[in-house]
Order: structure tokens, then C-alpha cells, then sequence
């Protein structure tokens, strides 16, 4: 046994098991249970082509060389991305803590009260500082966060202004030019038009809908947005802000002003500049629009006892309700970084911020103050942290570069400089030092940094923020590592038992795969350095792709899309833009099987295209004739069909390949979901199938962890044709020869997470990918052999097999008065996740264990589903006091002086043996989900009301 080979510690069924798992399915191999799972004709014949797999030893030492080549200088370019100082506390108990980076999003709020306590951490500070009445719990980053808020806008148009098909939306030219490029990829196909000018020449017209400022621009400048805000209200024109949220502190909340949304990022607070990302963006609005605000919000509701209790609030307007009607296709976080960002708010506490926030506006005072004395004009009437200098930028890029230092050249006549948390004293004479050495003059040094206010009156802040207990209590690090801690205890991680959820793949986040991440020169990379400077990124970066392009036998790879939302879009439109260059453009037809995921219509109809629904059989796979007489009517303007593959209901339908010809016959072009891409990696691929792009989850096969509901990484993979429409970049030269305009803010989206994948793909190699394949679909195949009899699977193969999930019917049970949602409580009982509940299919559980997951704790789960089963048939319609209805049971029930229920207590927390070698407690009793949006509350109750209590 090679015991340095990573296959082995990834792969959780050892090769006993494995021959044991076979018997019991009657198989003599494993290649026999491919050959009844897999359609032959799409098989792919040969190996991957991939280098020979690392072992972990030998990958830290590699990644470690490549972290070499990237230069982390000294960086004051700005633009929304910053230095910052990581709290080693958090870093330590959040970032590099599996109880954190392993859970899943709390769809099931009895299990994830500790993440959903940060997340509502996360939306008060936000409130706070923005000065708006609700916020989301985060978004993928400032740009698309901007383009959400133009689509809410448009949404939310009075209703005088949608009868007369007002549809132009202003942009500041201060606007953050990533962001500029993602508004208008995201405009145009749902019909807006973008006019870009100077907000103070704005005409306030009843031609515009709404509007978006920079807070503080992109070159620095503190605009007056409080007057223009006033006037555009006036003119029934909405109004969204991007602010710098660190300026907050110092600059008057957007929402004080009358703003209808402000977005920005939260990276300056504590988080790595990654090369990109991932960061969490944030998101407030009004409470007016609380139904078409995009992403989760987490609410405050009650448990069935009355108490205390958080959950995910309004969930119906997620797009697996809305479908095609849904104004946005978020359905994600970005809950890691979000969490993290919110610690660094509950650590510095308003005051601790106050500090951090002056600091940083004295330094760059100090600094104009400087060079003023040298000569050079600073334009910047009103600032905060960013200077503009109007002087030869060559010659300024000329020794700031010798003195390796990045500062950003906009034009060739001016330089601006953005001052970070971690700028010090000697960086502030060592800037001045370049620029005196650039107008050959003596440097001036400066030996204290002194108090300044160059801020101007009418938005200097006066309004309290972090008023809350939780962000004044937990000031020393000992305090916030034990509030971390207990936060952590109530989540249900993968670091306490398997999470068997299908369509999401919670496989293992191997620690060598994420040390990387809290390296240094991995962490500390401006996205638009130049770049020499991020050779080792640029090779990952390149590699990575050249991997998944192998990997989905497709021509080329796009790493930008930074979820698996953003990929879908990246895909459609890029399918879009192939169109348009044949003087297609008016092919718009998208069709999307019924039991496609919510966000594929979602999808479809941000990039301007039409639905067409095409029906399922009755054994769930794609009904062919309805799909060919649907593509042969709308062949005139068919622009695409999304598939997901394996299907959504757990089956490899051996008509796909007639399918992606049937929609090539008729003009259009296959998007192929890459959700279940697990299911393929080495054994088939996308391109064999037919289809023409797909996009990846980085977070679901290839092993970023989900955080808690983020980070996620959606890459799409193209075939050759639409190879030169490939996502581009403002700032840095990426995508094809006709590029599309931006999908995320970074030029390679969320790029410290791909570090991940990377290491995963470097460490398994061809022949470990393809096994994880094999035992993935080797373990589903068990639980649906082991759960027969007790559950019945929905669908199977044609010759009885499933893919590498299966969904089983809870249905029949409600003869006893049990829905699939008892039975989702009931396993937090026995310490498990439930599996993904009523989807695609409502009443059914949907169940993937991953080929991380051993034998020995498959048995386990299946023992629990089958005891549950048991306890079933105890049950009636007619007695709901039963221990399935009453579950989860938590501590406080259990240890209670009073038992008022018909069975034990030994019953209903350790229903069996294994139970007490691991007992898990929930932290609350079910929640009540219809109080919590009858009652939405999605802040922290203020100090004021435990003083009062």
C-alpha cells in the first residue's frame, strides 16, 4: 500500500470494502457496474492526458517554488482591492478551520445556528454602515453586486415608468471600470440602456429609471452624492451607491441620504487580496424591496418552543421557485469571507474601526501634505484614502518600479495613490522618496503622521454604527476565539459526519489543497498588478485551465465566472455572441427540460432569451419527441438547450447524444450544466456528448470547499468555435480574440480558490480523478442497494442503476402523517445532514455520498435512514406526538426535569448505538419558517434593549 499516493487518503472505501460494496450489488467488478451505468457510446477510449499525480508532500513543495515567482510588492493601485491585516484569530478559527470551511448552506437552520449568527453579524454591520434597513448576507463581488442593483431597479420602476418603457440607467464615469464593463454585459440583454457622464452635469430626465455613483470614485474624489440623490428622487429616478465600505466609517451612510441600494465589497475588512478573490460582497436596499433583492437573507424567527432562532428567510424567492420569473439567478454566498468579515467587524468593534479608518485618512493627508510641499498638484478637493496627481506618469512609473512599488497610472498625466490598513510611517517617506527622486529634488521625511480632515462637511459622517452587544464584547483575542468556538459547535460540519446532499458533492476539502491559502505571495496580489509580477498565478491559472479543458474535452477554459450562477451567464452569453458574429442575433429560444436546476431558466432570461419548457418521461429522462418537436418549431430563432448531465433525477439518459444532435440539426448550440460533472471526470466528458459549453463547479467536483454556502468558483470550458468569446477584462488582457465584456470584477475571478482545484487535479492525475469517478458512482450504488426496501428510488438506469446520486421517494409516508421534512430533522438526531430535500421532485430526498466517504460511514447513514424507516411505521396519521414530528431534540429537551412525550429519552437522542460515540446536539428546535417572514428581522437587537431588559 502506497501510503504517500493522495488517491488513497482521498478515496474513503478501502479495496476490502470495495470488493465488499461489489458483492453486495451482485457484481464481480467494478467495471461491470460501469458498464450498467454508463451508456457505452459516450465512454471516452483513452486515459486523460494529465501529469502524473504529486504526492501531497511533493505538491506543497511545488506550489510552494511557484509562490516564489509571485512578487507581493508594496501595492497602492486601488480599485476596490487593498492590503489588509488578517486578524490571526480568525485566520487560524475560521479560514483554516474545517468546522468552518466545510459546511454546507443552512438550509437546515436547526444545524447551522453558528453560521447563521455570523451571517447576521455580517447584514447588521452592513446596515449599519450603510444606513440601509435590510441587507443580504452577502454577494460574489462589488461589480456584480452593482449589476444586481441596476437589475433591481429596473425591476422595481414605478409602474407609470414601465407603461412608457423608460429604460435608461446612468453611470457615473467615476465608476469603477471592472464594474462599468460587468454593467454592461449585464444591461443589453435584459433591455437597458446605459448613458455614462458626469453626475454633475445630469440632466435628471424622466427618460432614466435609475442611477449608480461611486462612493468615493475610482480616482478618489468624494462627489456630493447627498444633492444628488435629493434631486433625483425629486425625479422618480432610483438611486444605487457603491461605496468603499472602510470610508463608511468616515463618510456619511448613502442610505441617510435617500440612496435605494449600496453595494461595495467587504475585502478591506480582513480579507486577502487573492489575485481577485474570493471576496463577499455586500448588498442593502430598502425594505420596499425585500422580495426582489437578490441572494439569501438570514431572518430571525422562533423554535418550537418559543425561542430565539435564526434561518434562512424568504426563501420562496430563490429561482428554484421563481424559475423563469426570478430577477436574479444568485443562488449563492460568499459565507466564508462573509463570516470572516464580519469577525473583523465584532474583533476592531466601531472604535477599532474609527482607528483603522482615521489612520488611514491621516496617512494619505500626510502624504498630499508631502507632496504638495514637493511641487505636484493633488486634484482631490475631497478624499479619503486615494490622492490624484496630476504629473508625467511615466516618470513616475519609471522609479516606483525600480523601488518596487504599484501605483495606478489612469492616463499619462496622472498617478493615484491608495493608502491600505497596512501602510506605515516609512511607506509613506518611502512614497514620498519616489516622487522627490522623480522631480530630482531632496525627499522631504516626515516623522509623525498627523490628525487631518479633508473630507468635505455635507457628507462627513455623524451617524453611530456597531452599536450592537456582539460588536463591543469580544475585543481580546481570547474572547473571540471562544465566541468562534461557540459558534462552531452549532454547525454540523463535514469534520463531524458525512453530508450526503445530491447535486452539491460535499467530498473532501483535503487540508494540503488549502494550506496554500494563508500563504503570503498567494494571498498579497493586487488583480491588476502587472503582470511579471504574478508569474506563479498566471502558471496555476494557465495550467488549471489546460486541466479542465482536458477534463471536459472542450478546446479552451474561461476561470473567470466566479460561481456556479455566473457560469451558467458566462455561458449563454458567450453562446449569444457566436450567434450575433454568424448575423444570428436573433436566434433567442432557449430550451431547458422541466427538471432542470432553478437557475437555468433564471439564467436564460438574463441573457435575453425566451423559455421553452420541454417535458420528462415518466422515468424522468428528457422526453425526446417533445424536446425534437419543440427544437424543429422555434428552429428559425433556437438558440440553445441547457442539460444537465448526468440528469438532474440521478441517471446517465443514453439519448444524450440524439438529444445534442437534434438541437445542432435545428441552429442552436448545448449548454451542458456542470453540476454533476463528478459524475464524468475521466470516464466521459462534454465534449464527446455533444455539447458545446459547460461550466464547472469548482466547489462541487473539483473540491473548494462550500464554505457555509461560499466561496464557489464556476469556470466555463468551450468548445472551439466559441473559443474567441471568452470572457474579457477591463484592466488585463484575458479571453478570446472577441471577447464578451466582463461576467466577474477580477480578470481571473475568484483566483486564490482555484488554488484548490489546482492542487486536487495535481495530486489525483488522471488515474485518481477517474477512480474518484468510479467509487463515487460505486457508493451511490450501495446506498440505493442497502436503502431498498425501506425507500424506493425514483429513477434508475435502464438496466437499474444510478449515477452517482439517486433521489428516493418519501411520498407514501405521508399516510402516516410524516413528510420529508420529519425525516430531514429526524437525521440531525442521529448527527447527520439531510440530503437535499424536494429537489428536483418535491416530497424526495436527493442523495450523493461522494467517494470521500468510507464504507464504514455509508453504513452508518443507511443504518439511520432505516431506523427512521422503522420508526415510520410506528407512526399514525392520527398521533403527531411522535419523535419524528418533534424532531431535532436538542440538549435542553433531553436533560429537561419533565418528559411530556410517548417514548423515551434514550429514543429520541440516541436512537442507536453509534450515536453516543459521537453525539451531535442542535442548538435549537424546529424552527418556524412562516413567523420568520411574517416577521422579518435580519439585523442584531441594538445594546439599547438589553440594557432595557
Amino acid at each position: 500500500m502506497n501510503t504517500n499516493a493522495f488517491a488513497l487518503r482521498h478515496i474513503g472505501p478501502r479495496e476490502e470494502d470495495q470488493n465488499l460494496m461489489l458483492k453486495t450489488l451482485g457484481l464481480d467488478s467494478l467495471d461491470q457496474l460501469l458498464y450498467e451505468t454508463i451508456p457505452d457510446d459516450i465512454r471516452l477510449k483513452d486515459d486523460l492526458n494529465l501529469d502524473e499525480p504529486m504526492t501531497e508532500h511533493e505538491y506543497l513543495l511545488h506550489i510552494h517554488e511557484l509562490s516564489k515567482t509571485n512578487k507581493a510588492r508594496k501595492t497602492y493601485i486601488g480599485l476596490g482591492y487593498h492590503p489588509t491585516v488578517l486578524p490571526a484569530v480568525i485566520q487560524r478559527n475560521i479560514l483554516e478551520n474545517p468546522g468552518w470551511y466545510t459546511a454546507y448552506t443552512p438550509y437546515q437552520a436547526e444545524i447551522a445556528q453558528g453560521r447563521l449568527e455570523a451571517l447576521l453579524n455580517f447584514q447588521t454591520m452592513v446596515i449599519n454602515l450603510t444606513g440601509m434597513e435590510i441587507a443580504n448576507a452577502s454577494l460574489l463581488d462589488e461589480s456584480t453586486a452593482a449589476a444586481e442593483a441596476m437589475s433591481l431597479l429596473f425591476a422595481v420602476r414605478e409602474r407609470d415608468q414601465k407603461k412608457a418603457g423608460v429604460n435608461k440607467f446612468f453611470v457615473s464615469e467615476n465608476i469603477l471600470p471592472q464594474t462599468l464593463s460587468l454593467l454592461e454585459t449585464r444591461a443589453n440583454p435584459i433591455g437597458i440602456e446605459l448613458i455614462i457622464g458626469n453626475e454633475n452635469d445630469f440632466n435628471y430626465s424622466s427618460e432614466f429609471f435609475g442611477a449608480i455613483l461611486q462612493y468615493p470614485g475610482k480616482d478618489g474624489q468624494v462627489t456630493d452624492i447627498k444633492t444628488f440623490i435629493s434631486k433625483a428622487n425629486e425625479a422618480q429616478i432610483k438611486v444605487a451607491v457603491a461605496a468603499d465600505i472602510l470610508s463608511l466609517v468616515k463618510l456619511e451612510a448613502p442610505g441617510k441620504f435617500g440612496a435605494d441600494v449600496v453595494v461595495g465589497t467587504t475585502q478591506r475588512f480582513g480579507i486577502p487580496m487573492g489575485y481577485g478573490g474570493p471576496h463577499a460582497a455586500y448588498f442593502a436596499t430598502k425594505e420596499a424591496y425585500k422580495r426582489d433583492l437578490p441572494g439569501r437573507i438570514i431572518g430571525v424567527t422562533k423554535d418550537a418552543n418559543g425561542n430565539r432562532a435564526l434561518r434562512m428567510a424568504l426563501q420562496t424567492r430563490e429561482q428554484h421557485i421563481k424559475r423563469a420569473k426570478a430577477t436574479s439567478n444568485i443562488c449563492t454566498a460568499q459565507v466564508l469571507l462573509a463570516v470572516m468579515a464580519s469577525m473583523y467587524g465584532v474583533y476592531h468593534g466601531s472604535n477599532g474601526l474609527k482607528f483603522i479608518a482615521n489612520d488611514v485618512h491621516n496617512k494619505a493627508a500626510s502624504l498630499a501634505q508631502a507632496l504638495e510641499k514637493l511641487g505636484y498638484k493633488q486634484i482631490n478637493t475631497s478624499y479619503f484614502d486615494t490622492l490624484q496627481i496630476k504629473t508625467k506618469a511615466k516618470k513616475i512609473k519609471k522609479v516606483a518600479s525600480e523601488k518596487k512599488v504599484n501605483l495606478f497610472y489612469p492616463n499619462s498625466d496622472t498617478v493615484t495613490i491608495s493608502i491600505n490598513e497596512t501602510t506605515t510611517l516609512r511607506d509613506i517617506n518611502y512614497l514620498i522618496l519616489i516622487f522627490a527622486e522623480a522631480a530630482n529634488k531632496e525627499t522631504i521625511v516626515i516623522s509623525s503622521i498627523e490628525k487631518a480632515n479633508n473630507i468635505s462637511e455635507n457628507v462627513q459622517r455623524k451617524s453611530d454604527f456597531l452599536t450592537d452587544a456582539v460588536f463591543n464584547t469580544y475585543h481580546s483575542e481570547t474572547e473571540l476565539m471562544r465566541y468562534i468556538k461557540s459558534l462552531e459547535r452549532k454547525d454540523l460540519a463535514l469534520n463531524h459526519s458525512m453530508i450526503s446532499l445530491g447535486s452539491c458533492t460535499m467530498k473532501l476539502n483535503a487540508a494540503s489543497e488549502m494550506l496554500p491559502l494563508s500563504w503570503f505571495k498567494w494571498g498579497n496580489i493586487h488583480p491588476f498588478a502587472p503582470l511579471k509580477q504574478a508569474k506563479g498565478y498566471l502558471t496555476v491559472l494557465k495550467e488549471l485551465e489546460d486541466q479542465l479543458t482536458e477534463i471536459t474535452g472542450f478546446a479552451a477554459t474561461s476561470l473567470q465566472p466566479n460561481s456556479g450562477a455566473q457560469g451558467e451567464f458566462a455561458g449563454l452569453m458567450v453562446i449569444k455572441a457566436y450567434h450575433e458574429s454568424r448575423g444570428d442575433g436573433h436566434r433567442n429560444v432557449c430550451l431547458i427540460p422541466s427538471s432542470a436546476h432553478g437557475t437555468n431558466p433564471a439564467s436564460a432570461v438574463m441573457a435575453g432569451m425566451k423559455v421553452v419548457v420541454t417535458k420528462s418521461t415518466e422515468e424522468g429522462n428528457i422526453d425526446v419527441n417533445d424536446l425534437r418537436e419543440k427544437a424543429e418549431l422555434h428552429k428559425d430563432n433556437l438558440a440553445a438547450l441547457m442539460v444537465t448531465y448526468p440528469s438532474t433525477h440521478g441517471v446517465y439518459e443514453s439519448a444524450i447524444k440524439e438529444i445534442t444532435q437534434i438541437i445542432h440539426d435545428n441552429g442552436g448550440q448545448v449548454y451542458m450544466d456542470g453540476a454533476n460533472m463528478n459524475a464524468q471526470v475521466g470516464l466521459t466528458n462534454p465534449g464527446s456528448i455533444g455539447a458545446d459549453v459547460c461550466h464547472l463547479n469548482l466547489h462541487k467536483t473539483f473540491a473548494i470547499p462550500h464554505g457555509g454556502g461560499g466561496p464557489g468558483v464556476g469556470p466555463i470550458c468551450v468548445a472551439k468555435q466559441l473559443v474567441p468569446f471568452l470572457p474579457g477584462n477591463p484592466l488585463v488582457k484575458t479571453g478570446g480574440s472577441k471577447a464578451i465584456s466582463a461576467i466577474s470584477a477580477a480578470p481571473f475571478g475568484s483566483a486564490l480558490a482555484c488554488l484548490i482545484s489546482y492542487g486536487y487535479i495535481k495530486m489525483l492525475g488522471a488515474k485518481g480523478l477517474t477512480e474518484s469517478t468510479k467509487i463515487a458512482i460505486l457508493n451511490a450504488n450501495y446506498i440505493k442497494h442497502r436503502l431498498q426496501g425501506s425507500f424506493n428510488t425514483l429513477y434508475s438506469g435502464e438496466q437499474g442503476r444510478a449515477a452517482h446520486e439517486m433521489i428516493i421517494d418519501c411520498r407514501p409516508f405521508k399516510t402516516h402523517g410524516i413528510e420529508v421534512t420529519d425525516i430531514a430533522k429526524r437525521l440531525m438526531d442521529y448527527g447527520f445532514h439531510a440530503p437535499t430535500v424536494s429537489f428536483p421532485v418535491a416530497g424526495t430526498m436527493m442523495i450523493e455520498p461522494t467517494e470521500s466517504e468510507s464504507k464504514a460511514e455509508i453504513d452508518r447513514f443507511c443504518d439511520a435512514m432505516i431506523s427512521i424507516k422503522k420508526e415510520i411505521d410506528n407512526t399514525s396519521k392520527d398521533d403527531l406526538n411522535n419523535v419524528l414530528k418533534n424532531a431535532p431534540h436538542t440538549l435542553n429537551m433531553i436533560t429537561a426535569d419533565e418528559w411530556y412525550f410517548p417514548y423515551s429519552r434514550e429514543e429520541a437522542a440516541f436512537p442507536l448505538d453509534y450515536v453516543r460515540d459521537n453525539k451531535f446536539w442542535p442548538s435549537v428546535r424546529r424552527v418556524d419558517d412562516a413567523y420568520g417572514d411574517r416577521n422579518l428581522i435580519c439585523s442584531c437587537t441594538p445594546i439599547e434593549a438589553y440594557a432595557e431588559a
